[in-house]
């Protein structure tokens, strides 16, 4: 896929996956509405910097059978519904599959914790 922007990247996105991220797009945009979103390392990142990866939150990967929905900070989110799976240094995310994967409250809640673990961050900075 040769996307250019978010946009192109996820209106590229086949049905069911391009309506997850439809349905996902709204509550990243809430939680982050001073947040940067663009394409880095291929993929749609939101940051809280000026720049692409500059305090980084969450991400969006698409492969051919679901959507990866990824915190940065995600192992350091509570989690009572064991839904993130952790990953490489502090990162945790999940599958999507369809828009009924996507629950807005769950992962509104995860993004607050997100963006207050990065702020932080940046602030210590």
């Amino acid at each position: 896929m040769s996307a250019t922007d978010v946009t192109a990247y996820l209106t590229a996105l086949d049905g069911r996956l391009r309506e997850a991220a439809e349905k996902l797009g709204p509550v990243i945009d809430a939680a982050l509405p001073d947040g940067t979103g663009a394409l880095w390392h291929g993929h749609p990142t939101w940051s809280l910097g000026a720049k692409p990866g500059q305090g980084p939150v969450c991400l969006l990967k698409a492969y051919a059978s679901h959507l990866t929905f990824g915190l940065w900070r995600g192992q350091d989110v509570p989690d009572a519904s064991g839904r993130l799976v952790p990953g490489a240094r502090r990162m945790a995310s999940v599958k999507l599959t369809s828009a009924e994967d996507v629950d807005p409250v769950l992962f509104a809640g995860w993004l607050r914790h997100a963006v207050a673990l990065e702020t932080a961050a940046l602030e210590a900075k």
